[in-house]
Parts: structure tokens; C-alpha cells; sequence
């Protein structure tokens, strides 16, 4: 499972979060077919994407603005559990959590254990 948090710039809590489980690919940018739809002048219609590999993922920048990490320009990077990316210089910026399936599936099975 990995899940998206739209950083506001002022609070702590995120403004919106997105949670995805079985996509491959996930998409972010300003056009609606993406999986994070961000309507921010200088967010590339198809922005950025978010790769699954095996149980790792890798960021994939497609925008004419840049993505950012640690306020360095990627071109594909990995995935970092808690990274913090910034579309476009001054863009919105996306905190990224990632849990393993593997963990996913033993929590709910003990949950199932403790209820019964």
C-alpha cells in the first residue's frame, strides 16, 4: 500500500491524501486522467509517476517544470518511505508513505485473530 499526502504549506495536517493497493503505476499531474489530479499552474499535465518494481518504487519525472527531492532536480529516483516531493519549483508538494503488502496482510490477520 503506499499513500500520497498533499503537504499544506502553513499546516501540519495534509490537505488530502490518496491511498492506492494493487496499482503498478500510479500517475500524478493536472490532467484528469491522472490517479492524483493537482490543479497547480506550473503541475505538467502528466507530471510525474510512481513506478512499482517488485516491492520497491521509483519515481519517474515527465514534467516541463522538474520534480524535486530535497529541493534537487530528479529524473527517476527511488522511492524513500516518508520523502517529500516538490512538483516544479514552487509547486505543491507530496509526502509519500509506503507499507509492505507483506505487513498489510499480517495486521489485518492479527485483527481477524484479536475480534474472534
Amino acid at each position: 500500500m503506499i499513500t500520497l499526502n498533499l503537504v499544506h504549506p502553513t499546516q501540519t495536517a495534509p490537505s488530502q491524501s490518496w491511498d492506492f493497493q494493487d496499482e503498478d503505476v500510479i500517475r500524478i499531474g493536472r490532467s484528469p486522467d491522472n490517479h492524483v489530479v493537482l490543479y497547480s499552474a506550473v503541475v505538467s499535465r502528466h507530471h510525474v509517476e510512481l513506478h512499482r518494481i517488485g516491492c520497491n518504487w521509483k519515481i519517474v519525472n515527465l514534467g516541463t517544470n522538474g520534480t524535486y527531492v530535497n529541493d534537487s532536480p530528479i529524473i527517476q529516483s527511488p522511492l524513500i518511505d516518508g520523502m517529500i516531493l516538490r512538483l516544479a519549483r514552487s509547486g505543491p508538494q507530496i509526502q509519500i508513505q509506503k507499507k509492505a503488502r507483506e505487513f498489510e496482510n499480517v495486521r489485518k490477520h492479527r485483527q481477524g485473530l484479536m475480534a474472534g
